[in-house]
């Protein structure tokens, strides 16, 4: 197959899903999974080929890792950017998309240290298009078509915007923890884990359920983005598709047995956040909540049951740290089935691996993922053989 690099437009139909750094692997194993496309890995986003615009519109409906998915026209390397952006306007082939769309939006993301503004770019995108294709007109509100630019270092893609907002924004998160995980970053996590869908989960320390939701959609099949339906900026689009069907279509395969998947915490307003969470979201079914203490946990499980224990372990200051990492990883030792794993979102990486080291556990996978600016680790470790 031959990805799009410099100036091609329909030779083959493309996609890319933009995604946090550190998360462009999950993404490809997720798209692999949703539409059977083969991705090329690139910083901040991966690049596929698809046959059917349908496709597109799927990657919108259900990804759990994608900030935007796009219909990728084009992308070019830069020195200078303007003066490469002019270049590339003027010789892009937009096929049929600007021919059947009179109001155009246009929108840019930038990450990178660059000379100008994500508004800059969207400014000289207007003049460049509307000089090309006369008779447009740009309407931030009221639009028919979204042309994204996505720039990264000095990389910059061009596409249309199938979803028309942020993929990575959930609808659910509305009683929310000063720690809050990402959507995205949560689900990188748990596909991270290795975790199957009939597998046996839990998160002792769930704060507003981000962790168990992500799962419980991904164990069953739940669109993340279900209550999205009428905002998507791919219904604006002539693409030939009847909408209601092909809703109905994905809404039929969602299992309707209850996923094992355990959401824990110590404090009952925590518990009772990610139940509403999970309500909003769609899933709170999927999932058995209790306000249980961490030292309760051999009480809860056999010894070896569980296949995951996948969370965000407490980084505050004022609280007795290394008495609860030690706690943490002695009760997953008793509980955790030996071919099993621990899976942990770390803002102290070092000092998770020296308690994880105590109970006998070693670190298997390591990886750092950025949530916007913000660094955090992967940590993902199994029981030594002993």
């Amino acid at each position: 197959k031959t990805f799009l690099n410099e100036v091609d437009c329909f030779a083959c139909m493309n996609g890319i899903v933009i995604t946090s750094k550190g998360v462009e692997e999950t993404a490809a194993k997720e798209v692999k999974g949703l539409i059977g496309a083969d991705c090329k890995i690139q910083e901040g986003c991966v690049i596929f080929d698809f046959k059917d615009c349908k496709d597109l519109c799927l990657l919108c409906y259900k990804s759990q890792s994608a900030d935007r998915v796009l219909y990728l026209i084009g992308s070019f390397g830069f020195d200078d950017f303007f003066d490469e952006f002019g270049k590339f306007i003027g010789k892009l082939d937009f096929g049929e998309w600007i021919k059947k769309y009179e109001k155009i939006k246009i929108e840019c993301i930038r990450l990178g240290t660059h000379d100008f503004r994500s508004v800059d770019v969207e400014a000289k995108a207007a003049e460049f298009i509307l000089k090309k294709a006369k008779g447009k007109v740009i309407a931030n509100k009221d639009y028919e078509i979204i042309f994204f630019i996505y720039i990264i270092g000095n990389k910059c893609y061009f596409g249309v915007d199938f979803a028309g907002f942020e993929l990575n924004k959930r609808n659910y998160k509305i009683f929310t923890h000063s720690n809050s995980l990402r959507g995205t970053i949560a689900y990188a996590l748990i596909r991270e884990s290795g975790f199957g869908k009939k597998e046996l989960m839990l998160d002792p320390f769930s704060r507003d359920g981000v962790i168990a939701i992500e799962a419980a959609q991904f164990a069953s099949g739940f669109p993340v983005n279900y209550y999205k339906k009428e905002k998507f900026a791919f219904l604006k689009l002539n693409l030939g598709i009847d909408y209601e069907k092909f809703f109905n279509r994905i809404d039929k395969q969602v299992k309707k047995q209850k996923a094992k998947i355990s959401c824990f915490d110590h404090l009952f307003k925590y518990v009772d956040y990610s139940r509403k969470n999970a309500k909003i979201a769609g899933v709170d079914k999927f999932i058995d909540f209790s306000r249980t203490e961490l030292e309760w946990l051999d009480i809860k499980f056999r010894k070896e049951s569980v296949d995951r224990i996948i969370t965000s372990l407490p980084a505050s200051k004022n609280a007795d740290l290394g008495k609860i990492y030690d706690e943490f990883f002695y009760q997953s030792s008793y509980i955790l089935k030996r071919k099993g794993a621990v899976a942990l979102i770390s803002r102290l990486p070092d000092f998770a691996k020296k308690y994880a080291e105590r109970h006998n556990f070693a670190v298997a996978k390591e990886k750092d993922v950025w949530s916007g600016e913000q660094l955090l680790n992967i940590l993902i470790f199994k029981k030594k053989n002993i």
